[in-house]
């Protein structure tokens, strides 16, 4: 039976690179554990970041671009209110007319969400090998004045195969997911859709009483608010999955989350019972990259262990929305 299975990963980063050490408080950046970002040029568009990812992906993992038949790309900051990003993609990589391309809006969540997308859409026979792009650009989003969410960001791309395999199991499986928009604004940017579109709310700066600087067209977060979410959501999404596949933590091979920050990253670990494990943790120069995090940390991953041993891998994301979503992996197809 064919099945669904990440075949191949590429990612992108713009070259230039903002170190935190210029932007405030040494002792909240050695908290954060982000020493440094990515950072996108002025002139370059989610759209840009996505399709050098994808120009990657086809380049080192002899990828056909004629084999593509559906592209979803993941951003919440297309390059422009319409048409779709993904669109636009189809005609700059040169790929089939015959293929299905939407954009869809999540973050944090949003790699896992689109692994869900794309099994739909292969094992039901709709596609066979689909292009799943992530393009993170919080930068432009985030006053340079901001020194508490600021320091947080990185900008990227990542680019996945998701093909149709012969298998005797799932390769993508156990999916749970969540959703609480209640609190969406937790992490979000006033202005600039339908409801308070920019021409009837012109731009205003905000001081908070630590100096911060933003306006209601930048990134607004409470990050008391998204921290707690995380500390109750993350607990519970792992026990779900594993309830759900019927497994224990110890036959899992690798636990590759979004990564917020370190300080973040290390409650989690603890908060989910998963010390000694195999649990990635590497934001130091990356940042968080919001819905690219999940698959730098399965590239960065495959770096320190062949794909065979990763026939086990928990995936998980979580955050704006507020929204969350895991699954389990088999990434021993990887190459």
């Amino acid at each position: 039976m064919k099945y669904a299975c990440i075949k191949a990963i590429a990612t992108y980063l713009p070259p230039t690179v903002e170190h935190n050490s210029s932007l405030g408080d040494e002792r909240f950046i050695d908290k954060l554990g982000i020493n440094s970002r990515h950072i996108a040029a002025p002139d370059q568009s989610s759209g840009d970041l996505a399709y050098e990812s994808a120009r990657n992906l086809f380049e080192h993992h002899s990828v056909d671009k004629q084999s593509i038949d559906f592209i979803l790309l993941c951003t919440q900051h297309p390059d422009y209110q319409m048409p779709t990003t993904a669109c636009q993609l189809q005609a700059r990589l040169d790929l089939p007319q015959s293929i299905g391309a939407l954009d869809y809006n999540l973050g944090c969540s949003g790699y896992v969400y689109g692994l869900a997308l794309a099994k739909g859409l292969i094992e039901s026979g709709l596609a066979s090998n689909v292009l799943l792009l992530t393009s993170s650009i919080y930068n432009k989003y985030i006053n340079v004045g901001d020194r508490a969410i600021r320091p947080l960001f990185g900008d990227g791309a990542t680019a996945s195969l998701i093909a149709a395999v012969e298998s005797d199991h799932a390769m993508l499986d156990a999916f749970v997911f969540g959703t609480d928009g209640a609190r969406f604004d937790s992490i979000y940017i006033p202005v600039g859709g339908s409801r308070m579109m920019p021409r009837d709310y012109p731009e205003q700066l905000e001081h908070d009483e630590a100096g911060n600087v933003h306006s209601n067209y930048e990134v607004h977060m409470d990050g008391m608010a998204v921290t707690y979410f995380t500390f109750r959501t993350v607990p519970r999404l792992v026990e779900e999955i594993l309830s759900k596949a019927g497994l224990e933590r110890a036959e899992i091979d690798h636990y590759i989350f979004h990564q917020a920050n370190r300080f973040v990253m290390n409650h989690v670990q603890k908060k989910c019972r998963l010390e000694g494990r195999p649990f990635y943790n590497d934001i130091e120069t990356l940042g968080n990259t919001v819905g690219c995090t999940v698959p730098f940390g399965i590239e960065k991953v495959l770096r320190e262990r062949p794909s065979a041993e990763l026939k086990r891998v928990m995936l998980c994301g979580f955050g704006v929305g507020l929204s969350w979503c895991g699954c389990l992996a088999d990434l021993s197809n990887l190459r």
